[in-house]
C-alpha cells in the first residue's frame, strides 16, 4: 500500500464515479463527459502540463477501470461510452491483469546519477579521480559534470564526492520491482514483461504518475448480478484490517451490492493449516531439511520464474482461497464465485482456477461502497465468526502461528520472510542451497503480510492497528 497521494485518490475518484454513474444508470450518456467536468478549462491541471493532456489521461486511466488493456484500443476515436457499453454486455473476463497507460507514462530519463548545484568544484576531485570509466569532467565554472554516453550507474562518484552533490534519481517503477519485470520499450514507455512479472503489485503504488493500472473486473462482477446471477463474495481475511467496524457489518454491506452472500476465506485458512501441517511432518520425516508455504500467489510466480531451484521445498497445499472456494461451490452449487482481497497475485492465480469467476479488491470494494452509497450499519444478521489461526492469515507470521497451534509436536523451527525484494529473493535463493534458518519459512510478497497488500484501502500502519483490535490484542 503508497502513502496517500494525488494519483492515488484520482484512480479512486474516477472508479467510485463510474460506479456512481451505473448505479444511476447514466453510464453511457456521462461517461464521455468526465474528463471535461474533472479538468475544466477554468481549473489548474492535477500535476499535467494542461488540461488538454489531463484530459486524455483520465480517459485512458478509466479504460482498466471498464476491464480493458490500453492495447485493447480500437481507436482514439472510439469514446468511452462504446467502451463501457461493451463491458457492460461482455461475459467473459479480461485475460490481462496489469497494464501502462501509456499516456500517463512520463517515460522517466534513465538518468540515475545527476551532479547538483551543491557541487563545490573542489581540488580533491574524487568524483573524478575514482570515476572507474572517466565519465566525469568539469565545466568552466569548476563543477563535475557526468557523461551519461559513459557512465554505467556504479554510483562509486555518489560515495567519493564529501558534499553528496550527486544524487541517485531512480526510475520508480523499475526500481520498485524486484525480479526487473518493468523496462522501457524503443519508444521511452515502460512495459510489463508478463515472463518475468510476480503480479507483487509494488510498480503500481510506487509510480508517481499513476499509469500502472489493475485490469479491474468491477463492471464484470456487477454486469454478471444486473443480470440476475448469484454470486457469492469470498472476503481474504486481511478484510478486517480495512474497516474497524465488524466482520458482520462487512458481510452485512456485501451483501447490500448484490452478492447472494460473503463467506470469510479464514475458513479454507484453517484447512491449509491442517493439511501443511500434515505435509511439514511428512517432509521433515523424509529428511527433507525445510518447506516453504504456498499460500502467497506472488511467491509462486516467483519460484516458478525465477527461483526454480526452490520448487522442490514449496508446499504443495492449496491456498486459502482454494479451499474455501471449494466449500463455496459445494454449498452453493450454480452460484458463481468472487474473490475479495488486497493483492494483484490473486488476479493470476483465479485465471488458473476454475471455481473462482471473479476477483475484486478492497480498493474496488471500497469504491463499490461509495459509488453505490453504502454505509457500514450494525448487522442485522450474525454470522459464526471464522477461527481465530485463519484469520490470522493475513498477517505475516499468521500461517507460523497457526501450524505452530495445531502441531504443537512438530517442533517448528519458523523462518519468517514478509517481503519480497532483491534481498529476500537473495535469501530464498541460499535457502534453496541448503542454508535455511529454519524447517518452515513463510513467504509473503508484501511487508507485514496481506494487511499491506498494493490493493488495500488503507495504509500499513493504519491496517496493522484495526487488525490487532479485531483479533482482540
Amino acid at each position: 500500500m503508497a502513502f496517500v497521494n494525488n494519483a492515488l485518490i484520482i484512480r479512486r475518484e474516477l472508479m467510485s464515479k463510474l460506479i456512481r454513474l451505473y448505479k444511476e444508470g447514466r453510464l453511457l450518456d456521462e461517461i464521455d463527459r468526465i474528463p471535461i467536468d474533472m479538468s475544466p478549462r477554468n481549473k489548474t491541471p492535477r500535476g499535467r502540463c494542461c488540461i488538454y493532456k489531463e484530459r486524455a489521461v483520465l480517459k485512458y486511466k478509466m479504460l482498466p477501470i471498464l476491464g480493458y488493456s490500453i492495447s485493447d484500443e480500437e481507436d482514439e476515436l472510439v469514446p468511452l461510452s462504446e467502451y463501457a457499453r461493451k463491458a457492460l454486455t461482455r461475459t467473459e473476463v479480461s485475460e490481462n491483469i496489469l497494464t501502462v497507460v501509456d499516456e500517463a507514462c512520463t517515460a522517466c530519463v534513465k538518468t540515475n546519477y545527476v551532479v547538483t548545484n551543491l557541487c563545490r568544484g573542489c581540488v580533491g576531485r574524487a568524483c573524478y579521480m575514482n570515476c572507474p570509466k572517466g565519465a566525469i569532467s568539469f565545466l568552466p565554472n569548476g563543477q563535475a559534470h557526468i557523461d551519461h554516453n559513459k557512465c554505467v550507474n556504479c554510483g562509486i562518484c555518489k560515495q567519493a564526492c564529501p558534499y553528496h552533490s550527486i544524487v541517485y534519481i531512480p526510475v520508480p517503477c523499475e526500481e520498485a520491482c524486484p525480479v526487473k519485470a518493468i523496462q522501457k520499450d524503443e519508444n521511452g514507455i515502460e512495459h510489463i514483461d508478463e515472463s518475468k512479472c510476480i503480479y507483487c503489485g509494488k510498480c503500481i503504488n510506487a509510480c508517481p504518475f499513476g499509469s500502472i493500472f489493475e485490469v479491474s473486473q468491477v463492471f464484470d462482477v456487477l454486469s454478471a448480478l444486473s443480470r440476475g446471477e448469484q454470486v457469492v463474495a469470498m472476503l481474504a481475511p486481511s478484510v478486517q484490517s480495512q474497516y474497524e467496524d465488524s466482520i458482520n457489518d462487512i458481510h452485512e454491506a456485501v451483501r447490500r451490492i448484490g452478492f447472494a452472500d460473503s463467506v470469510e476465506v479464514a475458513y479454507g485458512a484453517m484447512e491449509t493449516t491442517r493439511r501443511e501441517g500434515l505435509e511439514l511432518q511428512e517432509k521433515l520425516e523424509e529428511g527433507q531439511p525445510f518447506m516453504t508455504t504456498s499460500c502467497c500467489p506472488s511467491y509462486i510466480e516467483l519460484v516458478r520464474k525465477h527461483v526454480p531451484e526452490l520448487k522442490p521445498f514449496v508446499s504443495s497445499t492449496g491456498s486459502p482461497m482454494y479451499y474455501t472456494a471449494k466449500m463455496v461451490k459445494e454449498q452453493y452449487p450454480g452460484m458463481k464465485v468472487a474473490f475479495v482481497g488486497p493483492c494483484v497475485g490473486k488476479r493470476k492465480e483465479v485465471a488458473d482456477n476454475p471455481d473462482v469467476d471473479y476477483v475484486l479488491t478492497f480498493e474496488e470494494l471500497d469504491a463499490l461502497f461509495d459509488g453505490m452509497g453504502i454505509a457500514m450499519q450494525p448487522a442485522t444478521t450474525q454470522k459464526e465468526v471464522a477461527p481465530m489461526p485463519g484469520r490470522g492469515f493475513a498477517r505475516a507470521g499468521g500461517v507460523i502461528s497457526a501450524i505452530a497451534q495445531l502441531y504443537p509436536q512438530l517442533g517448528v523451527k519458523p523462518l519468517q520472510i514478509s517481503n519480497i525484494d532483491k534481498k529476500n529473493i537473495g535469501l530464498l535463493r541460499a535457502c534453496a542451497k541448503g542454508k535455511a534458518a529454519g524447517n518452515f519459512i513463510e513467504v509473503m510478497a508484501c511487508e507485514g503480510g496481506c494487511i499491506s497488500g498494493p490493493s488495500a484501502k488503507v495504509g500499513y500502519a493504519q491496517s496493522q492497528k484495526i487488525f490487532k483490535k479485531a483479533m482482540g490484542e
